[in-house]
C-alpha cells in the first residue's frame, strides 16, 4: 500500500520529467549568472541566542488541506521578517501544498533573509530552478533520497552556493545523513508516511547530533511552551509554518512564538 510519501514523489518524478523538457538544465545554468546572491542561511540559524525561527509561507498540506484563504505570500513574508523570524521557508510544492517557484521568487526580492526551498527535491533540476529564483537553501529529505543522490544533492547544492537543509524522520537514516556531510538538521515530527505527530521527536534525536550541527525541530509547533521546551533541550531553530498560517494576526503570533 502506498504512503502519502510515496505518491508525492512519483508525483513529483513526473513533474520534473515536464520541467525539463520545458526549460532544460543548460538555460537553467546560464540563467544561474542573473541570480541575486546567495544569503548565508546557515549562520542565520547557527549565531548565538535564543532559538531561532524559520518561519513558512505555506497556504496548504495534504494533512490539513487549506490553511490560510487570505494568502498573499510576499505580505507574509514581509510581516515574518517584521516580527523577528530569522529565515524564511517556501512552499513550492504546487499540488499537495498549492505552493509555487514564483512566490519563492518574489519573496526573495521583497526581503533580507535568507530563503528556503521547501520541496520534495530528487533532482539536480530542482536544485538549478532553486537557485535561478533566488534560493539561498534548499531542503533534502533523507527519506526520499537514496545514499548517493543524498550526498550528491547535498554536494551540488553547496556547489551552487546554497545551503542544503538535510530533514529526517526515521533515526536509523541519521548515520546516512552525517555520511553526506550535512551540519544544518532538520527532524520531522511529523511522520511522512502516515503524517502523525510527536513532538518529542527532536528532543530524543538531540543527544545523538553533534553540538557542530545546526539542529532544526519541524513541525508540530504550535506555541510558546513548545519553542521552550525544544530550545531547553538543546535544539538551535524552529521550522513552523501551520500555527502562524493559521492565525489571523500571523504578526502577533510570530512575537508570540519567540517570546517577544
Amino acid at each position: 500500500m502506498p504512503t502519502i510519501l510515496d505518491k508525492i514523489v512519483a508525483t513529483k518524478r513526473e513533474e520534473i520529467l515536464r520541467a525539463k523538457e520545458l526549460c532544460p538544465e543548460a538555460e537553467l545554468r546560464t540563467r544561474i549568472a542573473d541570480a541575486p546572491p546567495p544569503r548565508d542561511f546557515f549562520n542565520a540559524l547557527a549565531a548565538s541566542g535564543p532559538i531561532k525561527l524559520i518561519a513558512e509561507v505555506k497556504k496548504a498540506s495534504p494533512s490539513k488541506g487549506l490553511i490560510r484563504e487570505d494568502f498573499h505570500p510576499v505580505e507574509i513574508a514581509k510581516t515574518y521578517e517584521e516580527n523577528g523570524a530569522s529565515c524564511i521557508s517556501v512552499l513550492t510544492d504546487e499540488q499537495y501544498f498549492q505552493g509555487r517557484l514564483e512566490y519563492l521568487r518574489d519573496i526573495r526580492a521583497a526581503v533580507s533573509l535568507p530563503v528556503l526551498r521547501k520541496d520534495f527535491i530528487l533532482d539536480t533540476h530542482q536544485l538549478l530552478e532553486a537557485r535561478v529564483a533566488g534560493a539561498d537553501a534548499v531542503l533534502l529529505i533523507a527519506e526520499c533520497l537514496d545514499d548517493c543522490n543524498l550526498r550528491k544533492l547535498h554536494n551540488e547544492a553547496i556547489e551552487l552556493g546554497m545551503t542544503p537543509l538535510v530533514e529526517l524522520y526515521e533515526p536509523a537514516n541519521l548515520t546516512r545523513v552525517f555520511d553526506a556531510g550535512a551540519t544544518l538538521i532538520g527532524v520531522n515530527n511529523r511522520d511522512l508516511r502516515t503524517f502523525e505527530v510527536d513532538l518529542h521527536h527532536t528532543i530524543r534525536m538531540r543527544e545523538k547530533v553533534s553540538d557542530e550541527c545546526v539542529l532544526v525541530g519541524e513541525s508540530g509547533i504550535h506555541s510558546r511552551e513548545d519553542a521552550v521546551m525544544l530550545e531547553a533541550a538543546g535544539v538551535d531553530a524552529i521550522l513552523v509554518g501551520e500555527h502562524l498560517m493559521s492565525q489571523p494576526d500571523i504578526g502577533a503570533a510570530v512575537r508570540t512564538l519567540l517570546g517577544r
